[in-house]
Formats: structure tokens, sequence, C-alpha cells
């Protein structure tokens, strides 16, 4: 499921890819690392749970046996010096799933997995409205031959 609630801010992102990272991430801590007050966190916390923004806090287990699931890599074009900013908002979209720096003609290399093709195609949507987003190019990965494990 995609991130659509309106109103998100730079923060928001910030929080839900630190949430991602770590769903039982003490708020001090959170806090700590968005340079803002408990308080804050607890409330923007509490709003994106109400928004639905944040459906659920789970356990991520690996992926096997997930046979069914749409995975692809996009390489991104970043238009300007927005780089950060986009990283912020790329990371907090849960169906990201890795992020990268690269050199060469593209800037960015995000790994994708999504349900459902339907949730695909809506992710990609989304991250091409982005503004900064100069150009994309995504690629899915249809059979594995050797995966790291």
């Amino acid at each position: 499921m995609t991130i659509s609630a309106p109103g998100l801010d730079d923060l928001d992102y910030r929080l839900i890819a630190l949430l991602r990272t770590d769903g039982r991430m003490p708020v001090a801590k959170l806090a700590v690392q968005l340079g803002v007050s408990r308080a804050t966190v607890t409330a923007r916390m509490e709003r994106l749970e109400r928004s639905g923004a944040i459906a659920g806090y789970t356990v991520v287990v690996q992926a096997q046996g997930r046979a069914d699931a749409v995975r692809a890599i996009t390489m991104v074009e970043v238009d300007g010096k927005n780089s950060e900013q986009i990283i912020r908002r790329l990371a907090g979209f849960p169906e990201i799933r890795g992020l990268y720096t690269t050199n060469g003609r593209w800037d960015l290399v995000a790994e994708i997995e999504t349900a459902t093709l339907r949730e695909f195609d809506e992710l990609l949507r989304k991250v091409r409205q982005i503004d900064g987003i100069a150009n994309t190019e995504t690629s899915i990965l249809l059979g594995a031959r050797k995966e790291l494990g």
C-alpha cells in the first residue's frame, strides 16, 4: 500500500523512513534522530496512524514465499540539487525496499516490491510525480537465477 495521505511533509516522510527501518525504535531515539521533541514525534505518529498513512506495525520476514509479489528495479534521474529531499521522500514508501545512490546516467536505484501489479502501477505514478524527479526507467524482475541469502 502506498502512502497517499494528504498533507504529509518532509518530517512525516523522515519519520516513516525511520520506522520502516525499525518499527520498534523508541520515541526518544526517533526524536533525537529527527531533531524534534518526543511530544512532536508522538503527535506525528498518532496523526499518521489516524490518517491511515501508517496502517500498523509489523514484523518483516525474508521475501521467500512471496512468489506472487511484483518486484522491480527503478532507476531515477534527479533534476537539480534536490537529491536529499527526494531520497527522504522515496524512503518513506514502504514498497521501496532498498534505495541506492549510483554513478552514470541514473542518480538513484530503487528496489521495489508490491503485492499486486495495481499497487506497483500506483507506486510508479506517485514516484514520477515527485518534484525534482526528471526521469525514471523501470525493469520488472521476472525470475530469480540466483538470490542472495
